[in-house]
């Protein structure tokens, strides 16, 4: 597997516990900033939800990490370039421009501080004291986006 096709897929417990936890946002409960992101299909134009961590910045810009990779909820981005993210029965409608390998490294090392605790597994050892170095070297296999 190289950086461009990086997936990690749910194993174990993880498909029960997905669907478990999918249902929080969508009784209106944020785990840590959590919520139900929804893209439309690529094949099939219906609206496709899964949680994710929307990590807000010192600046207040919005970000979103696919900490398992190029996962099918990226790909769906990628090619639709907008999406909700939904809260109970708020919908938040937002556009997605995906940012370069060159620009992640801080953005990673934010998303390991916040969610780490979550995540850590997914990064191979990779941890929120890595060098500028190391986060640059795994930044191709962790797609990120810009909302706005």
């Amino acid at each position: 597997m190289n950086a461009s096709t990086r997936y990690i897929a749910p194993t174990g417990l993880d498909p029960l516990m997905n669907r478990v936890f999918n249902w929080l946002p969508k009784l209106g409960i944020s785990v840590a900033g959590s919520r139900l992101l929804a893209v439309r299909g690529r094949k099939s134009g219906e609206w496709r939800t899964t949680m994710v961590n929307l990590l807000v910045d010192e600046t207040g810009t919005r970000y979103l990490v696919a900490p398992r990779g190029h996962t099918q909820w990226v790909r769906n981005l990628r090619v639709a370039g907008e999406g909700e993210l939904r809260l109970g029965r708020k919908a938040e409608a937002f556009t997605a421009t995906e940012i370069a390998d060159a620009d992640k490294v801080p953005v990673l090392r934010v998303y390991l501080e916040k969610w780490g605790w979550e995540v850590n597994r997914f990064f191979e050892g990779v941890t929120k004291d890595a060098t500028d170095a190391e986060l640059a070297a795994i930044a191709p296999g962790f797609p990120v986006f810009r909302l706005a």
